[in-house]
């Protein structure tokens, strides 16, 4: 999962970079007024989007193999939790009832 992260934000760094040297070559369009840095933010956002989702598509696959794992991991621990909970629960009241 982090290395999935960490190759994301690598294609967006890559990609500001280019943009960057783009506005300021004068290829692309500057922003408004002061906009130009958002401008180039948004730019680089719109662009990393679409490569990032073809480019790390494997990747991101193996991430979402180990959230399920660990989803599935949760989930056993917590139905093995409320089985013990609930033995508890009718040894008490096996108890209650044998006293009373």
């Amino acid at each position: 999962m982090l290395r999935y992260t960490l190759m994301r934000l690598g294609i967006l760094v890559g990609c500001l970079v280019v943009v960057w040297a783009l506005v300021y070559s004068g290829i692309a369009p500057r922003g408004l007024g002061d906009s130009n840095g958002m401008w180039i933010v948004l730019l680089s956002l719109l662009i990393s989007a679409p490569i990032s989702f073809v480019v790390l598509r494997k990747e991101r696959d193996r991430a979402s193999i180990q959230i399920v794992e660990r989803v599935d991991r949760v989930k056993s621990n917590l139905d093995a939790n409320r089985s013990q909970e609930d033995d508890v629960v009718d040894e008490v009241s096996r108890a209650q009832g044998q006293t009373s």
